[in-house]
């Protein structure tokens, strides 16, 4: 029995792709390893957000040569539709396959046989082909379980390449949904993140809406076995009043929005070809803290893109930093290949893009400061995950605040009802009374 390895780069779309697609080497026989295991086969699922994805993807292709120098590997993903010519070029390369060709891995590479020649086989279809929805979540990789519910954008950012990697917008059907949802609830698991690369936009058939984000979370919230939903990261100009109405009075899907922003300067979100402006961002902030006031806030954030000046700048932090929200996920802007972003001009000095998000960080700790503090003495439900630490164990209450309690196996992928008693010097909040929900 050959054994395989898998190695997942990026996001949590990624992460559900890559369990989809081991799942179909051992329904074939194929026995999944750890990547030190002396696998037979590596697999890479590559990411082309952040600017050295090269030297990652590299890196990693030099460890598996030094475990199993005879191993097979294949790298996949959204670096792999990017630059496959350059991947291909790697030493220990043996396959790249693209955004399509990813899902027939084992089809494409039966056998996993090196070429005689030692050149890299390369499966890469044009993006424009790259239309057929494949359906995927995570399993048992972690506690959460991540359900792909879309794939692929149609908005064309001046910073972004994703839709280069991943093709239109296209989703699966609420159908499938409920029945993936059913199948992991099946499994024991007790809460799954809906992700996508815009699951706002969730519908699109074919080129054609037939159904909508709010249709799926409405249906979804039906589903029996599952005790939380969670919204992975959503649109500002797709999350409406409807949507959030709809979460505040859920039993399921919990107070936790994670809403990109990019920059509060609406000259930058114009630079960006951002479909909103700031102004719609406080809107939408402002109604989820009306609607629920323990609600958890994240937002992505751009520092440095091109055009931006120190005035833009601090007119983000200002509007970041009177913001109710809960904290931030910064991004320091790096030049993607073929983006519009490249012909902005100024470009912003990379010692000043680390000294914006030095500023950022900095920022970001101070508001899950103040939102962890505004959390002390309310009851809450924690879901515990499986890592231990120094004898404590970690979890995340339906707000996302995370949690630290002694170690206890019976709190393993079990909810349980807890008083956030204090917050510790690693900034995690010490809970008390603990009871089963």
């Amino acid at each position: 029995m050959k054994k395989v390895a898998f190695y997942t780069l990026g996001c949590k779309l990624n992460f559900s792709e890559t369990s989809t697609i081991a799942r179909t080497f051992e329904q074939r026989g194929y026995q999944k390893v750890e990547f030190n295991q002396q696998p037979d086969i590596f697999i890479i699922n590559t990411c082309s957000v952040t600017d050295n994805a090269d030297k990652k993807c590299r890196k990693i292709v030099r460890e598996a040569r030094k475990i199993n120098p005879d191993g097979y590997v294949a790298v996949i993903g959204c670096y792999a539709q990017l630059k496959p010519q350059e991947i291909s070029e790697i030493e220990g390369v043996d396959a790249v396959l693209g955004a399509a060709e990813k899902f027939r891995l084992v089809e494409l590479l039966d056998g996993f046989v090196k070429e005689p020649s030692g050149r890299a086989r390369v499966f890469n279809s044009n993006i424009e082909d790259v239309i057929d929805y494949h359906a995927g979540y995570s399993l048992n990789d972690r506690t959460r379980t991540f359900l792909k519910v879309q794939d692929g954008c149609d908005y064309p950012c001046a910073y972004c390449t994703i839709p280069l990697a991943r093709g239109a917008s296209r989703s699966d059907t609420i159908e499938n949904g409920i029945w993936a949802a059913n199948e992991i609830a099946g499994r024991g698991v007790k809460e799954i993140v809906l992700t996508g690369v815009n699951i706002g936009d969730f519908g699109l058939h074919g080129g054609q809406r037939t159904e909508t984000f709010l249709d799926l979370i409405r249906a979804l919230d039906e589903v029996s076995g599952i005790e939380r939903f969670r919204i992975s990261s959503i649109e500002p100009n797709l999350l409406t009043d409807e949507i959030i109405a709809f979460v505040a009075q859920s039993q399921r899907f919990v107070p936790h929005f994670h809403v990109p922003l990019q920059s509060g300067s609406n000259h930058v979100l114009g630079l960006m070809r951002r479909r909103y402006r700031r102004e719609l961002y406080a809107e939408r902030v402002a109604r989820i803290k009306e609607l629920m006031p323990n609600a958890c806030i994240g937002v992505d954030v751009i520092v440095g893109h091109p055009g931006e000046t120190e005035a833009d700048f601090r007119e983000t932090y200002q509007f970041l930093n009177v913001l109710p929200i809960s904290y931030l996920h910064v991004f320091t802007y790096s030049e993607r290949p073929n983006t519009l972003a490249l012909t902005i001009k100024p470009v912003v000095p990379a010692s000043q893009r680390a000294e914006r998000s030095k500023m950022l960080h900095s920022l970001s700790e101070k508001k899950r400061r103040v939102f962890y503090e505004s959390q002390l003495g309310r009851t809450a439900t924690v879901l515990f995950e499986e890592d231990v630490e120094a004898g404590n164990m970690q979890g995340f209450t339906e707000n996302y605040v995370r949690v630290t309690a002694k170690y206890d196996p019976l709190l393993i992928n079990e909810l349980k009802s807890v008083q956030l008693r204090a917050i510790n010097e690693s900034g995690l909040v010490e809970v008390s009374e603990l009871e089963f929900v």
